[in-house]
């Protein structure tokens, strides 16, 4: 895959450019030097760990390591930023680099989400919000199992020729009902449920480890809206 050659050319290109050793370069950043031979030359994949240590021993973004972007200042995402909140505590990257960073920030975004519905207190609220990301779950995992024509659609219940449209529909559906119930929530009066303030400031100082994995996503979502905007 062509993501999976990024950082292998970019951590040599980067050594390069410094006209660093390779055996100087490993033993700053913890490794031998046939290790970091093999990460330059693509034939091992390292840990979100090393990738972390590279982003700050250069001084650059992981997007820019990944291949995500070509600026070199971001978000500069370290180990400790982004603690795995699900079960799975292995950092070894055993297929794609970039899918294990993209997980990290959308199971660690998610328990912020969750957290902060959770504190509202408000049933319908926690449903719809819940309900949307299980259809956002739904439609990329359909969408990956009909690519494979042979593939029978019997473990769908929703015809075929209606499922994306249905479900892009009720996405929208949900995101209005999950506005109406938050606005609802800080509009009213007599407050049996209420949100936590979510300002970047109070997200920062209640999540400190993973808020910048939400701040990530955020800033990576607006980067694409603005590019289509663009188009």
């Amino acid at each position: 895959m062509k993501n999976n050659m990024d950082f292998p050319r970019t951590l040599s290109l980067l050594r390069r450019e410094k006209n660093l050793s390779q055996r100087k370069v490993a033993k700053e950043l913890g490794v031998s030097q046939a290790v970091l031979s093999h990460y330059e030359n693509g034939l091992r994949e390292p840990g979100l760990e090393f990738v972390a240590r590279v982003a700050d021993y250069y001084k650059v973004s992981a997007d820019f390591l990944l291949g995500r972007t070509m600026s070199r200042e971001d978000y500069t995402i370290t180990a400790e930023d982004l603690p795995d909140s699900s079960e799975d505590k292995d950092n070894v990257l055993r297929g794609s680099m970039m899918a294990t960073l993209a997980k990290k920030l959308v199971i660690n975004s998610l328990s912020i989400i969750f957290d902060i519905v959770g504190k509202s207190k408000n049933k319908d609220l926690i449903t719809e919000t819940a309900a949307f990301f299980n259809l956002a779950v739904y439609k990329v995992f359909r969408s990956l199992y009909s690519a494979d024509k042979e593939s029978s659609e019997d473990i769908f219940s929703v015809d075929e020729r209606i499922w994306s449209e249905l479900t892009n529909a009720e996405m929208s559906f949900a995101a209005m009902n999950i506005k109406r119930e938050a606005e609802g929530i800080t509009e009213a009066k007599e407050k049996q449920s209420s949100l936590p303030s979510v300002s970047q400031e109070d997200i920062s100082a209640e999540y400190p480890a993973l808020s910048q994995s939400l701040l990530s996503v955020l800033q990576s979502v607006g980067k694409r809206l603005g590019e289509r905007l663009d188009k």
